[in-house]
């Protein structure tokens, strides 16, 4: 685990060395960790919605987005800055998928069926690190609650 940390947050020699879809995916993954803590009750629906979030995002199987899960949970425990993770999503990731990560945030954030104070201003601040404008963090926002719906 120390070794697979210490390849994902890294600063490669060579510029532009794309990291694995699983890097990525754990990325984005942490920074729905990092909402699911922030009001200091994880709840399982939360973590649901997060498996459920990998598993369409990338593609990959129950299993493996319970992995992903896992290795995202560790890194959220060691990480110090959420620019961690954004940084290396906004290398990688068009504005579309930036958004649809965005919203996939909110989704968590809507799955205990209450938005905290605090969950607003860490997707809030997500957003902008991840340089989506305030029209994409509302829209993201809209279509995470029509899902529920």
């Amino acid at each position: 685990m120390i070794e697979r940390l210490k390849k994902l947050f890294a600063t490669p020699e060579t510029e532009s060395a794309k990291p694995d879809n699983h890097q990525l995916a754990v990325a984005a993954t942490a920074l729905m960790v990092q909402l699911s803590r922030v009001d200091q009750q994880e709840d399982e629906r939360e973590l649901q919605a997060i498996v459920d979030a990998a598993v369409k995002a990338h593609q990959v199987t129950r299993a493996e987005a319970g992995d992903i899960l896992e290795d995202a949970l560790g890194y959220a425990d060691d990480a110090t800055s959420l620019y961690e993770f954004t940084g290396q999503i906004n290398e990688h990731l068009d504005q579309d998928e930036k958004q649809a990560l965005l919203t996939s945030i909110w989704r968590v954030a809507f799955a205990d069926g209450r938005i905290d104070k605090y969950e607003e201003h860490l997707i809030r601040r997500m957003a902008d690190l991840l340089h989506l404008n305030h029209r994409e963090y509302i829209q993201a926002r809209h279509r995470a609650e029509n899902a529920g719906s």
